[in-house]
């Protein structure tokens, strides 16, 4: 497993890789490329949905557990540089809401129930993998794929695990054990069932996995989120649990 950065850390996190998106696209050969990862989104769609994302948990941060989730009106369209100047703008309100709040302070998230920690701080987790995704997307599209940063990646695969398979239900498949093994050297360890994604204890063998998947974190990270293909991170066990686990879950 690996370690969360600090809540400081995490906000500055979330900058950096929002204006990596930016500074991507607005330097990007085309600015209208279309994204390989998205397909049906351009370079400014992107954009507009990394400003209304963020907009969208500046109300959910301000407002705590009294937030209720209402469809996002439309950012309107500008021009280019004025769209990039909105989401600095965008991007800023959302961290001066997380550090007003502080780390601890209880927060509306659609993962809420699950057991998994509701605060600001975890929402801020969230969206530096939210930024860094989508900065990697920015970067296909205009042809300069770089990894996602080595502490970015790592803490989002341990992410990944807790939020997104961690409350996706029930395994719908035969019970499956699937390792993660980074270069970097964290690992991880789950158990897929009909009652869903548990964590073993440290120290379980790992020899009883169905699936390993290794390699550095920002691949396996990606693969995850299906950016990047996932065979070549194959380290052993059955392919046909590689597929299923790629489909499970349905990822917005």
């Amino acid at each position: 497993m690996a370690s969360t950065p600090a809540f400081p850390d995490l906000l500055r996190l979330i900058d950096d890789r929002s204006a990596t998106l930016r500074s991507t696209l607005a330097t990007a050969p085309d600015p209208h490329a279309r994204i390989p990862s998205c397909p049906d989104w351009t370079l400014p769609d992107l954009l507009d949905h990394l400003t209304t994302v963020h907009r969208f948990w500046t109300a959910a941060v301000t407002a705590g557990e009294a937030f209720t989730p209402v469809p996002p009106e439309p950012n309107g369209e500008l021009p280019p540089a004025a769209a990039l100047e909105r989401s600095e703008e965008v991007t800023a309100a959302l961290l001066k809401a997380l550090d007003e709040a502080g780390p601890d302070a209880a927060c509306w998230t659609w993962w809420q129930g699950s057991g998994r920690p509701s605060t600001a701080g975890a929402v801020a987790r969230h969206q530096v993998q939210e930024a860094a995704v989508h900065a990697h997307d920015a970067e296909l599209a205009a042809g300069t794929p770089r990894p996602v940063p080595e502490a970015v990646a790592l803490d989002g695969l341990d992410e990944f695990l807790a939020v997104s398979w961690g409350t996706a239900g029930p395994w719908p498949h035969p019970p499956a054990v699937v390792g993660l093994r980074t270069t970097e050297g964290p690992a991880w360890l789950v158990e897929l069932t009909a009652d869903g994604l548990r964590q073993p204890a440290d120290g379980t063998d790992r020899r009883a996995a169905t699936l390993e998947l290794a390699g550095p974190a920002s691949d396996l990270l990606l693969a995850l989120h299906r950016r990047r293909p996932a065979a070549g991170l194959l380290a052993g066990g059955d392919p046909a649990v590689l597929e299923q686990l790629l489909a499970w879950p349905r990822l917005g």
